[in-house]
C-alpha cells in the first residue's frame, strides 16, 4: 500500500478529479463571452477509492472551509484565457492543498540558553545601565 504521499507525489487521483467548464470574468475581452474558460475541479472525498477512511477524515477535518456540503473538494480557477491552463492550475493547486493537508509540524524542542548567551545579555544589560548611570551626571 503506498504512502499518502508517494500517492500525491506520482498523482494518482488523476482518475478521481471531475472537471465542470463554465463562462469566465478576467482577460479575455469578446473571448470571455464565447469560452467555458472557468475550471471548476471537484474531488469527492467520501467516495474516493484511493483514500483510507483516517486520510478521508484529516481531509474532511483540515479542509472543512472548502468542502460543500456533500464533502466534495471544490477549486475553482480562471486566471488564464485557456481552458487547458485553468485545469492545469487547478490541479496543481488541488495538489497542493493535499500536500499542505497532510504535512505534519515539527514539535518544537524546548531549549535552555546556552552559558555565552547568558553572558552576552547580561554584558548587555550591564551596559545599558552603565551608560544611564554617566547620564546622571553631577547632583549638587
Amino acid at each position: 500500500m503506498m504512502s499518502i504521499g508517494e500517492k500525491i507525489s506520482k498523482q494518482v487521483f488523476d482518475n478521481e478529479l471531475q472537471f465542470q467548464f463554465a463562462r469566465s470574468g478576467g482577460p479575455g475581452g469578446q473571448n470571455v463571452n464565447k469560452v467555458n474558460s472557468k475550471v471548476i475541479l471537484k474531488f469527492d472525498i467520501p467516495n474516493s477509492q484511493l483514500l483510507e477512511d483516517v486520510e478521508k477524515e484529516i481531509l474532511l477535518r483540515k479542509l472543512e472551509n472548502k468542502i460543500d456540503s456533500e464533502g466534495n473538494l471544490l477549486i475553482q480557477t480562471q486566471e488564464k484565457r485557456s481552458q487547458l491552463q485553468n485545469k492545469v492550475l487547478a490541479v496543481t493547486r488541488f495538489y497542493d492543498i493535499l500536500k499542505t493537508a497532510f504535512h505534519k509540524k515539527k514539535r518544537r524542542v524546548a531549549t535552555r540558553p546556552g552559558k555565552a548567551a547568558i553572558e552576552k545579555r547580561l554584558k548587555q544589560k550591564r551596559a545599558k545601565a552603565q551608560k544611564k548611570e554617566n547620564r546622571r551626571g553631577g547632583e549638587f
